[in-house]
């Protein structure tokens, strides 16, 4: 198998569907920044990410990229860009702005007061971004 070969079709194919749903162009946009320097990173993260965790089942999409929206929101303010995809990513399967902004603002009680502010102000450009383009 070669790097840009996925590491199983099925994964790499449920991770495909789910990706291009929630975030049209992503692994194209990876494969352009990324591949010439790791390659096989694009695939790599749509195989995995995508198609072996965020496509399990069990609990929904929204509900999987909320928990992720969290977690990044804990861990501060070096995680802006993977925020603002998957804050996102759950806009575009449904979360409200508002239970976007509650979940940031319960991770005052782990990640501290200026990573909650990070994340909201992460959550703002993308809200203000979806005006621009309405």
């Amino acid at each position: 198998m070669s790097l840009d070969e996925p590491h199983n079709s099925d994964s790499y194919a449920r991770g495909k569907t789910l990706s291009e749903a929630v975030n049209p162009g992503m692994e194209d946009a990876l494969k352009a920044r990324y591949d010439a320097l790791v390659p096989g990173l694009s695939r790599t993260l749509v195989d995995v990410a995508y198609g072996q965790f965020y496509a399990r089942g069990v609990v929904d999409e929204k509900t999987r990229l909320l928990a992720t929206i969290a977690a990044l929101a804990a861990l501060g303010g070096q995680t802006k860009p993977q925020l603002k995809v998957n804050i996102a990513s759950a806009r575009a399967v449904g979360a409200s702005r508002e239970e976007i902004a509650e979940i940031i603002f319960q991770m005052t009680l782990y990640g501290g007061f200026p990573a909650m502010i990070n994340a909201l102000n992460a959550a703002l450009e993308v809200f203000e971004s979806e005006e621009e383009a309405t």
